[in-house]
Formats: C-alpha cells, sequence, structure tokens
C-alpha cells in the first residue's frame, strides 16, 4: 500500500473499510514530517503527541461502532492563524511566538467533531501579510519541487505540506490569493469559498473586508470533503452569513455539457508568461472536450477590482496592526513592516470610495455570469521565483489575478494544469458564481479526471 500516493479521499475510504488505522496513518505522516520538513519548513509546531492521542481515540471509536464524521481518522494540518486550545498561535510571528489559544477557531471545531486529527500548525508569511513566505521568525518555506524556490504565501506552508505529502489537507487562509497563489506555485488544489461561507471566528485577521477561510488538498474532491466540514453559519462571526450549505460533492461527477465559459484574455494574460497562457489555453481545450461551451468576452473591471482589494487591505491591514506597530516595530519583518506602514498613507476618502467601488464591482460581475456559468484565467502570472527575490514587488506580482476576487468574494479555486520547462507547477483558476462552489468544484474535478497534473509527486515515497 503506497501510503503517498493516497489522497484525503482514498485514505478516508482505507480507514473506514479498516485496511489501514489512524494511527497507521498518522505515524506515515509523522514520519515524513520528521524526514523532509527539515528541508521545508513547511511546520512551525508539530503536535504529535495529540495527534497521536486523537489517533489512538479515534480508531477505539471506530471499534466499538463510533464514527464520529467524514474525517474520522484522517490527519491533517492548519495554517498557523487557527486557534487550537492549548497550542500556540504564532500567526508567523515571533511577537507571539508563546501565543497559547484559549479556544478552538471555529474550522478546528468542525474538524475535530468530525474526528480529524491534527498533525500541527503550518509556516505562513508572517501575519498572512505576503506571498512569498519567506519567513524571518520560523524559517522561509521551501517549495518542494525546487527547494530554492518559494512555496508562494501567505498559506505556503500549508502547500507545501499538501504537496510533500506531510498531511491530507491543510485549510488556509485567503486576503489577495494566499490560498491559490501557493496552490499554483506547489501544484495541489486550493479554494477560496464565497466571502461568509466558512466562518473566520478564531482565524487571525488581515483585513476584515476582503479575508477568507477554506480547504488546501491534492485534489478537488478531497477540497469538497473539507468544504462539507468547515462550511456553515456562524452566529459568533459578524460576516458569516446564514445559508443552507449544499454537499459539496453532489455534483462531482457529472458531466460538463451543457455548461457556459469565458477565457478573459486582456488582463489576464498580457503580462503573464507565454507557457503558462499556453497551459491555459489547452486547459481551455480540455473543458471544451468535455462539453462545456466558450463564450468570447472580457473582464473589463479586472484592474479595478485588483486596485480595490489593494486599498482596502492596506488601510485595514495598517489599522489592525497600529498599536503594535508603535510599540514592536523591531519585532516585524522588514517587508510586513514596510507594508503596513504604506497603508497608513491612504487617505480617508480614497478608502470610503474603495468600499463603494466593492459593492459596485460586486454588482458587475454578477452581470458579467449572466450568460456563463464560470471562467478560467492564469492563478499567477509566474511559476515560483527563487528564495530571495523582492517580496514586496511580488506581492503586486503575484496577486494580480487572484485578488480581484477576494474585493468582490466570488468562490475561486486554483488547480495544476501543468508544468513549465524548469520543472515548476503551472496553476489555473477557475471562478464562479457566489455560493457555487459545488458547481466550481465538479468543473475542477472532471479536469482532473482526464489530467494527471494533481497526480504528480515531487519528494520519494
Amino acid at each position: 500500500m503506497n501510503l503517498a500516493s493516497f489522497t484525503l479521499a482514498a485514505a478516508q475510504k482505507a480507514v473506514s473499510a479498516g485496511d489501514i488505522s489512524s494511527l497507521a496513518l498518522t505515524e506515515f505522516y509523522l514520519d515524513r514530517i520528521a524526514r523532509y520538513d527539515g528541508q521545508l519548513y513547511s511546520f512551525i509546531t508539530v503536535t504529535a503527541d495529540l495527534a497521536r492521542e486523537q489517533a489512538q481515540r479515534a480508531d477505539a471509536d471506530r471499534a466499538a461502532g463510533i464514527v464520529h464524521g467524514a474525517l474520522h481518522g484522517i490527519p491533517i494540518s492548519l495554517k498557523d492563524l487557527y486557534d487550537v486550545r492549548g497550542v500556540r498561535t504564532t500567526a508567523g510571528s515571533n511577537l507571539w511566538r508563546e501565543n497559547i489559544a484559549q479556544a478552538d477557531a471555529f474550522v478546528t471545531e468542525r474538524l475535530f467533531a468530525n474526528g480529524a486529527v491534527l498533525l500541527g500548525k503550518n509556516n505562513m508569511h508572517e501575519f498572512a501579510y505576503g506571498v512569498t513566505n519567506e519567513n524571518p521568525h520560523y524559517g522561509d518555506a521551501h517549495n518542494p519541487w525546487q527547494f530554492a524556490h518559494i512555496t508562494g504565501g501567505s498559506s505556503g506552508g500549508s502547500a507545501a505540506a499538501v504537496a510533500a505529502r506531510l498531511c491530507l489537507g491543510a485549510p488556509g487562509s485567503d486576503t489577495g490569493g494566499s490560498i491559490r497563489i501557493p496552490a499554483a506555485l506547489c501544484g495541489i488544489t486550493g479554494l477560496k469559498p464565497t466571502y461568509g461561507r466558512v466562518s473566520l471566528r478564531g482565524v487571525v485577521p488581515l483585513s476584515w473586508s476582503n479575508d477568507h477561510a477554506g480547504p488546501m488538498a491534492q485534489t478537488a474532491e478531497d477540497c469538497a470533503l473539507l468544504l462539507n466540514v468547515i462550511a456553515g453559519y456562524d452566529g459568533y462571526d459578524p460576516v458569516s452569513v446564514n445559508l443552507p450549505t449544499t454537499d459539496f460533492t453532489s455534483l462531482l461527477g457529472e458531466s460538463l455539457r451543457g455548461l457556459r465559459f469565458a477565457m478573459p484574455q486582456q488582463y489576464f494574460q498580457d503580462n503573464a508568461d507565454a507557457e503558462i497562457v499556453q497551459a491555459v489555453r489547452e486547459a481551455g481545450r480540455v473543458f471544451h472536450e468535455l462539453g462545456a461551451a466558450q463564450v468570447n468576452k472580457e473582464l473589463t473591471a479586472a484592474q479595478e477590482m485588483f486596485d480595490t482589494n489593494r486599498i482596502i487591505l492596506r488601510v485595514e491591514a495598517a489599522t489592525l496592526h497600529h498599536d503594535r506597530m508603535r510599540a514592536h516595530a523591531n519585532e516585524y519583518g522588514a517587508d510586513v513592516l514596510a507594508r503596513l506602514k504604506s497603508g497608513e498613507k491612504v487617505g480617508v476618502e480614497e478608502y470610503a470610495l474603495a468600499r463603494r467601488h466593492q459593492a459596485e464591482l460586486r454588482m458587475e460581475l454578477e452581470r458579467f455570469f449572466g450568460d456563463i456559468d464560470f471562467f478560467i484565467t492564469p492563478t499567477t502570472a509566474i511559476t515560483a521565483p527563487p528564495i530571495g527575490s523582492d517580496a514586496v514587488s511580488l506581492a503586486q506580482q503575484l496577486t494580480a489575478f487572484t485578488a480581484p476576487f477576494d474585493v468582490t468574494g466570488l468562490p475561486a479555486l486554483s488547480i495544476p494544469c501543468g508544468f513549465s520547462r524548469a520543472g515548476m507547477p503551472i496553476g489555473l483558476q477557475i471562478v464562479g458564481r457566489a455560493w457555487d462552489e459545488d458547481r466550481l468544484l465538479q468543473v475542477a474535478h472532471q479536469f482532473q479526471r482526464v489530467t494527471g497534473y494533481h497526480t504528480k509527486q515531487p519528494l520519494p515515497a
């Protein structure tokens, strides 16, 4: 049994059938963490004792005929901005090195209630404010495809851990692309759900108006299984939306015949590497072969969407960190401090107009979807650059295609759609209507059913 080839869905079936125990599966991932994470720096905290305790309990309960939920006995990890009671939440910051959470985040509660086993807390860009995951406090996360390259961020440790098969899933967060960018650069699947679909209670914030929580895993099916667990209304989160959730796996097996999609080109291709543009065009051909019809149209507001996200994010992040910056400026990494200080220069009028534009742009996207079901773009304009590149300039470059859908709140995911000549993963972004995560996951799953990019592994079993 090649455990390194397991997806979350395959592991779920194997554990349920009694082919492998939760403890044996957990030990396999703890062994891989010990073997590889000294090179990857994908974890800040490894909770080995807790994981073994949870796995043993899961096995004992299953033997007694008790199954707690869809993730019963399944080893996962969490980006280190989700609170886990009794475990430190650093948010990638030296300031919070000893910050022990007093309660579980909503997502953590849902995971544990469904029987998940926690392997640890993943490395991240400091306070989630960056896209390289070069962290001066806990070490730079390294891309498992080429260790000298970045993972992307801010959920870079999560993406590296999933890609390297150090866990079966790892919920991350996304404010300007922090799930989708590292998913693209590390060759995994990452979903940013609709704003308000997954509660942010117990998640360290960066920008109240743009923050999203969502799943990262090997496949769209795995992300659907995770979203089934973590989605839902939370009356203690002011941005949580009280809508019924669906079974996000329900459409996975359905054909794409009758669906319509667009592939906007101007903004999303003009500045992208040629081999990335070609990979996305090839993906469009695959969707056509799967039965979807292409509609020619441009998303003319894309640049304004990006600019609006950037203004709102900068102001809200600077506001969140205002007092802490004044008291502990020397404790911040240089790139994060520079970006936080830049947010203090944005005027109140500019911020107010950006919030108004945010509402208008959401309406414009509703109209854009009037005659299509989804559209595709590159996730990023480049593949993973080397560690040591300019983190501040990379933030604008790598978020160009992802940030427009944070400010508008639409669901968007990244899946692998090819590899560069240098052997680095290329990400395909698929965007859907608000609350249409099931449709988005269906589209991604059907693509993965006929392609093999998501099955490639960067490290030996």
